[in-house]
């Protein structure tokens, strides 16, 4: 099992006929994700990779059953690419586009949440269900040796450091249920906690791993979760950016939302929280799987 998306989820994709949907499109067909349209106004009766285009998400749901969208789309028109989604019911919603001004984001998350769908990103690379379906351009043409499947949910603000994460599980004999890039602007559509909900439901699930950074207060909700009982299968976290707090705050590195605006935004902090929440904090990759190893006996 896995969380969100597997083999039978039907996706289609928001900008397919741009070159970097084009681009995904090609390597998530490869995996063997499920694509089953594709939308871009004005294109509709084109196709890309033999698969249909459609000129609005409604018509594209309505024809083909889908239930799953990655977007491609720049900052200026994806809250209106997220809002037709959501009105054509579409309940996971995958959209890469960083850098969103803060009213559209607002604005996008507001309306994925009324309507109960998930809204991963902004600023993702994707997810992925190893050896069942990957939306994005998460492992590129290689996600078939980046993640290995097996009974560890991750989630991670960073892409790139979900395929380091995945690596170091498969280096410790582990593998992963669901990987998630949830995100690196500073406003996404949904909180670690409620990624680790999911994993604790998911039956073939044992334990988890987040990545977190600098800024927001995913890991303060993580940590509320974890003290009072709502989340009981180990978690491993690994949070980066202690080196900034030698620097001014106010200071970005990295994703946008990686910033230092009080103490308990920084990576230290963090760390501390959750260590005393009940969570294994790994400050290093390679301890990773030394953590698991204790944590699930």
């Amino acid at each position: 099992m896995s969380i969100l998306i597997d083999q039978t989820t039907r996706v289609l994709v928001q900008g397919i006929t741009g070159s970097q949907g084009r681009f995904d499109t090609q390597y998530c067909v490869a995996y063997g994700t499920n694509i089953v349209a594709g939308v871009t106004p004005g294109r509709g009766g084109q196709d890309v990779e033999g698969i249909p285009v459609f000129n609005t998400v409604r018509h594209a749901v309505g024809e083909t059953g889908a239930s799953a969208s990655v977007i491609y789309v720049p900052a200026a028109g994806i809250k209106d690419a997220v809002l037709e989604a959501v009105d054509a019911g579409i309940k996971v919603i995958v959209a890469l586009t960083e850098n969103v001004p803060r009213h559209d984001a607002a604005t996008a998350v507001a309306a994925t949440r009324a309507a109960g769908a998930w809204l991963i990103g902004f600023n993702t690379n994707g997810m992925v269900s190893p050896g069942k379906s990957k939306l994005g351009g998460i492992g590129g043409d290689r996600a078939d040796e980046l993640y290995v499947p097996g009974r560890i949910g991750v989630c991670s603000r960073s892409g790139g450091m979900s395929a380091e994460l995945s690596a170091a599980l498969a280096a410790g004999g582990y593998g992963v249920s669901t990987c998630i890039s949830m995100g690196g602007d500073p406003i996404t559509g949904n909180d670690m906690v409620e990624y680790a909900r999911e994993f604790e439901a998911d039956p073939d699930t044992d334990g988890m791993l987040f990545y977190g950074e600098p800024g927001s207060e995913n890991e303060q909700g993580l940590a509320k979760a974890l003290q009072e009982g709502e989340i009981t299968k180990p978690v491993v976290a690994m949070i980066s950016g202690v080196f900034q707090e030698s620097h001014p705050a106010g200071l970005s590195f990295g994703h946008v939302a990686a910033m230092i605006r009080s103490s308990d935004d920084s990576a230290s902090a963090k760390q501390k929280l959750l260590s005393e929440s009940g969570a294994h904090v790994a400050h290093r990759l390679g301890e990773i799987p030394e953590l698991l190893n204790a944590a699930l006996g």
